[in-house]
């Protein structure tokens, strides 16, 4: 009997020639986030075509392993495993009692601690715009930490988006899917953020090491920097926000190819290993509540009001400038205005001079004594500033002689 291959060789043949045909045009062709195709390798928003049919391949058998396993859990947590429950319902309700009492002394306090809240400032802390994800998947390799959420492009993610927990920071959006997208560690080797010490301000690059630490590389010796000191972000690689929680310093090693240099080894806030739920930071900009929103309207009237206020102050003052006299002459040149008339308008009359002048007049020195003819001068003009006094009669009988 004839084998099925030496029978169908021909179109089987075909067929493998086609079907490698496919995949290496799969292997060439990128798709964008847009859904267009195109062959630019440089493009780092496409994806190649083969890694999407794996992922169509490969993310719904995962999504619905992992419903599957959240159902079957939820199962046997509600309803098959209720060993215990009415006792520990009993202890629970003791609980609640004390809590409520608890409550009652504690709600003074809660009250007054909001009062004095809404006195230390106005302005308060905006809120970066989140996606909550679920991790549905893992790379399953220790020299590649990447994991798989359940939101993609059709939610809004891009490349290069930041991934957090209430705890730190978690990694970053490397590839995106239409409904999955796969996220790099931060302890992975190939990634990397802009980080700074926050006691000293020491700023470094956090990458991970082959064991799936995190270390911060590239930084000089310093005395300064001791285990437990906290690790925030620094926001200088456009990544990650500025001031989110990355870790402690645990320990402090040298560099062994380099003398001058240092490796510290960082403590993650987040447990990466422990990991269920995540939050994207889709957006950067501030969003205010409308509490906020409304605060601010209502200082920009006050504002309004005051500017108006100032502006009828203005028109005022303006109207009364114009009813004063003015201070330019418009028929004067510009040299020989008022404002720049430096001439004395009212002239000094000098003192008259001294009949007997001394040393202490002014103009005369204390040791010198005036000469015969200033001294003759001065009698001159002493007699000439002596007024006149009438001539005396002559005596009677006496003829002048």
């Amino acid at each position: 009997m004839e084998s099925f291959f030496a029978r169908y060789r021909n179109p089987l043949v075909l067929l493998a020639i086609l079907l490698a045909q496919i995949i290496g045009l799969a292997v060439q062709v990128r798709q964008t986030a847009a859904g267009h195709n195109t062959l630019d390798p440089t493009d780092s928003s496409s994806v190649r075509l083969i890694r999407m049919w794996a992922e169509m391949l490969v993310a719904p058998p995962e999504r619905a392993i992992h419903g599957t396993m959240m159902g079957v859990e939820a199962l046997w947590e509600n309803y098959i495993d209720l060993h215990n429950v009415r006792q520990q319902n009993r202890d629970l309700q003791k609980t609640i009692d004390r809590l409520r009492l608890e409550q009652a002394a504690l709600l003074q306090d809660a009250l007054q601690g909001q009062r004095l809240q809404s006195l230390l400032g106005f302005q308060q802390k905006y809120i970066y715009k989140t996606l909550p994800a679920q991790i549905i998947g893992t790379s399953g390799s220790d020299q590649s930490r990447v994991f798989y959420i359940n939101k993609g492009s059709a939610e809004g993610l891009e490349r290069d988006m930041a991934v957090i927990t209430p705890d730190g920071i978690v990694g970053k959006v490397r590839d995106v899917f239409p409904h999955t997208a796969q996220v790099l560690a931060i302890n992975d080797p190939s990634s990397g953020a802009g980080v700074m010490l926050e006691t000293t301000g020491i700023r470094g690059i956090l990458r991970g090491n082959a064991y799936g630490q995190l270390e911060i590389v590239d930084i000089t010796a310093d005395e300064r920097i001791k285990p437990g000191d906290k690790v925030l972000t620094a926001g200088g690689d456009l990544i990650y926000p500025r001031g989110l929680p990355v870790g402690t310093v645990e320990k402090v090693v040298s560099d062994p190819d380099r003398d001058s240099f240092i490796d510290v080894v960082v403590k993650p806030a987040a447990q990466l290993d422990r990991i269920n739920e995540v939050l994207v930071i889709t957006s950067t900009q501030p969003h205010f509540s409308a509490q906020d929103k409304q605060d601010f309207a209502t200082s920009e009237a006050e504002k309004g009001a005051e500017a108006a206020a100032l502006e009828q102050q203005l028109k005022a003052s303006q109207g009364m400038e114009s009813r004063l006299p003015g201070l330019i002459e418009p028929n004067v040149p510009a040299d020989q205005q008022p404002l720049y008339d430096t001439s004395n308008p009212i002239p000094v009359k000098h003192p008259p001079l001294p009949l007997h002048p001394d040393r202490f007049t002014p103009g005369t020195s204390p040791n010198t004594e005036p000469a015969a003819g200033d001294a003759a001068t001065q009698g001159a003009a002493g007699s000439a500033a002596k007024p006149s006094q009438p001539d005396k009669p002559a005596a009677a009988g006496k003829p002048d002689r």
